[in-house]
């Protein structure tokens, strides 16, 4: 009977598409009626139709003009989805064009007695952001939004740029029905590239139309018409989901003028595009030497031979004096010379100014521009595929990575945002080469708890913990602002319900040094007490209880972005009047000859017994093909973890 259900649920669904009117302003009583999404039942939103156009028009004055249409509806089932309601337009301005958004039209809909109301998007629903230097920001948020709402909008946006922003087919809610028609002049060549990440590849139909407006000319034509598109959700560990999401990249290859012929190309190498950022005013000048700094330099290296050394020293005399605005870019935006007058910068500002600085003082320093994290890997070489730029100091046969944008990142160890894959070193206009980000040194948590065990039962003892690396850093980036006060609670609530005291924390603020924490707690519910005898988890409220992998496949890979080791020391002191009758058994398992391994060690020494264990994982990166192993793998560590020690009365 269920098997039926389900069969005419679809069939209904299918149909009910089918049959729906998409022409704007056109709701039903049953798209607002629909409690859940058919198809998707933990789905909090869906695109019930989204068309998208993109053409061009020959104008006198300036050429072909770009125009984009965009025509949504979305249904709203619960409150998760209610960000759905707020729609943001990025615009691209600089290089003498601006984006420009026109035609903007937007409605909220719901059902109220039968009947269909709709709210109109009004003056105070829209909003201007300036962004970046090179990007504005255009949004507005519908009105009367509850659960079970339709919003439904469109508008219009023009531009004189000629490359057209990626095509995206997927999102983190599911899409009932996809219409897409990109139309481009004959004279513009396009090379279309899919995500080669991307589990799900819509089909793209190619043909060809004529036109004679304002004169004839042929219009290549690319129309996509789905249905039944899947959310992109969110896994545990997957990094960067936009990694993975279904998109199509029109890349601009060629102009062809009237004859047919090739007038100017633009296919492009890495090596192409590095040379064409390092000639760019914001770039390539702004790493020579600058008198404003010259003095400070000098008083700062007194007597100081090594690069690293310099490095070190600059970088640091970097983030004293100019403070990161919070804007990416490979492009500097005020420029050396004013960001350290003023005082402040973007993330090109600053390091290329750490650049400028090391060569002014004759250490082989370069600029590495990259991606970051959330904004995917570059497709095809092509300048707008890099947003970011890090200091590289080679001495030797040894690479120093840095960015002075964050205060507590350090030599080698950058934000986690930059951890992107790899980057693409400049060395001058005509050398450039490619340069692994990702960490090669394994990052470590060491944790020793002392366990003391109680009368009534409760147990106390103490912590004592050391990090190292990204491990440090991480911890800095979350607690070293905090008061001993907000930390306390922090901890107490990431740890379950135990009571802390006596809280020290060593070289929060010394990015250079590994961090060691030290508290004494107290745990009241840490023991079960069964007739005669006494049960607990001998890593309590260290001890990783649930396994983050529920999935039973996985589209996306295992990110866990670093090289790590986490290691755990436990003393446990034996109660007067209680003997051991049972331990859990000494155990240890690979994963993929050793890409992660786990090791669970236990003995009793008289009164005492000690538990070793440890977490290595040597590749972060866990590919889809092995994710079934890998979550067996990570349920025996769940499984040794909580395990349970039993001890009996004398």
């Amino acid at each position: 009977m269920k098997q039926v259900l389900l069969i005419f649920t679809i069939v209904f669904f299918t149909n009910f598409c089918k049959s729906q009117n998409f022409k704007f302003g056109k709701i039903s009583k049953e798209e607002l009626q629909e409690k859940y999404h058919a198809k998707d039942s933990a789905a909090s939103a869906a695109i019930l139709y989204r068309n998208e156009k993109i053409s061009f028009f020959y104008t006198e004055s300036q050429g072909f003009i770009q125009e984009r249409e965009i025509h949504e509806r979305v249904k709203i089932y619960n409150k998760d989805g209610f960000d759905w309601a707020t729609k943001k337009v990025y615009l691209y301005k600089g290089r003498g064009q601006k984006e420009n958004l026109t035609g903007l039209k937007a409605y909220t809909y719901n059902l109220s007695n039968g009947k269909i109301e709709k709210d109109k998007l009004k003056s105070d629903g829209k909003f201007q952001e300036d962004y970046t230097e090179y990007t504005d920001i255009s949004s507005f948020t519908l009105p009367n939004v509850k659960e079970g709402t339709i919003i439904e909008y469109k508008y219009k946006v023009s531009s004189t740029r000629y490359s057209i922003d990626d095509i995206i087919f997927q999102f983190s809610i599911p899409i009932n029905k996809l219409e897409v028609k990109i139309a481009t002049p004959e004279y513009f060549v396009y090379n279309k590239q899919f995500n080669f990440q991307a589990v799900y590849l819509p089909k793209v139909v190619e043909n060809s139309e004529n036109t004679t407006v304002p004169f004839a000319y042929k219009i290549n034509v690319l129309t996509v018409n789905e249905v039944d598109i899947p959310a992109l959700r969110t896994e545990a560990y997957s990094g960067n989901i936009n990694n993975y999401r279904s998109k199509m990249a029109m890349e601009l290859t060629a102009y062809l003028n009237n004859l047919k012929i090739i007038e100017k190309s633009f296919s492009s190498s890495w090596e192409e595009v590095s040379k064409t950022i390092n000639n760019s005013e914001n770039f390539g000048k702004q790493l020579r030497a600058f008198n404003i700094y010259k003095e400070d330099l000098e008083t700062a290296l007194v007597g100081v031979d090594n690069d690293f050394e310099k490095a070190f020293i600059i970088e640091n005399l970097v983030k004293t004096r100019v403070k990161w605005n919070g804007k990416h870019g490979k492009f500097a935006q005020k420029g050396v010379r004013s960001a350290y007058k003023e005082g402040e910068g973007n993330v090109a500002d600053i390091n290329l100014m750490v650049v400028s600085m090391l060569r002014s003082q004759g250490v082989n320093a370069n600029p590495v521009v990259l991606s970051t994290r959330n904004n995917g890997i570059p497709l095809f070489p092509s300048i707008d595929g890099f947003n970011y730029v890090i200091c590289s100091v080679q001495n030797g046969d040894e690479t120093l990575l840095i960015d002075a944008t964050e205060t507590y990142s350090t030599n080698n160890v950058l934000p986690k945002r930059v951890l992107n894959w790899q980057g693409r070193l400049i060395k001058d206009q005509n050398i450039s080469r490619w340069i692994n980000l990702q960490p090669n040194t394994v990052s470590s948590e060491s944790s020793m708890l002392n366990i003391s065990i109680n009368e009534d039962f409760s147990v106390t003892g103490k912590v004592a913990s050391h990090l190292t690396d990204y491990m440090a850093y991480f911890y800095r980036d979350e607690f070293a602002n905090m008061t001993e006060e907000d930390r306390v609670k922090t901890l107490e609530k990431d740890k379950g319900d135990i009571e802390i005291s006596e809280l020290n924390v060593e070289s929060i603020k010394d990015a250079t040094q590994p961090i060691k924490v030290n508290y004494v707690y107290e745990l009241t519910d840490g023991i079960d007490e069964v007739g005669d005898k006494i049960y607990f988890s001998p890593l309590l409220f260290l001890a990783i209880k649930e396994n983050p992998f529920k999935l039973e496949e996985r589209q996306y890979p295992i990110d866990f972005v670093i090289l790590q080791s986490d290691k755990y020391y436990i003393n446990i002191k034996l109660p007067e009047a209680y003997v051991v009758e049972s331990l859990p058994e000494s155990e240890a398992v690979e994963f993929a000859d050793a890409n992660a391994k786990f090791t669970y060690l236990v003995r009793q020494n008289g009164k005492y017994l000690q538990i070793n264990t440890q977490i290595d994982i040597l590749n972060p990166l866990i590919l889809p093909s092995d994710y079934i192993n890998f979550k067996a793998f990570y349920s025996k560590i769940v499984e040794k973890h909580t395990e349970q020690i039993v001890l009996t009365k004398a």
